[in-house]
């Protein structure tokens, strides 16, 4: 259960996230609540995450597809557009991501 909370908590940062630029600021009500609302949701299922997963790793998992999944919003949403050296350096955060989840004891509890 603990991977499901893992996977809503990325999910609702990067709705967060990406809504940053669409609440101006907050100046938008209704972008605004999502950044607020989806916030909370992600650090409420982060923090059941951690009851039973080491901190360091998590974070690591969270933050790291976070970033590749938000510049994929970007580029989406946004228009965003990544030279090589951006996408080079995102592909190796997921490697690292993936790294953790396939090769590191560090997740056996």
């Amino acid at each position: 259960m603990h991977f499901i909370y893992l996977a809503l908590a990325i999910v609702a940062e990067v709705v967060a996230t990406t809504s940053l630029k669409a609440c101006a600021g907050f100046t938008r009500f209704w972008p605004s609540c999502v950044v607020i609302v989806g916030y909370c949701l992600a650090f409420f299922f982060l923090s059941r995450v951690m009851e039973r997963l080491p901190v360091g790793v998590i974070y690591a998992i969270w933050s790291g597809a976070g970033i590749a999944l938000i510049t994929v919003a970007a580029w989406f949403f946004y228009g965003q557009r990544l030279d090589l050296p951006a996408l080079l350096g995102i592909s190796l955060i997921l490697a690292g991501v993936v790294v953790l989840n396939v090769f590191s004891q560090s997740l056996a509890h």
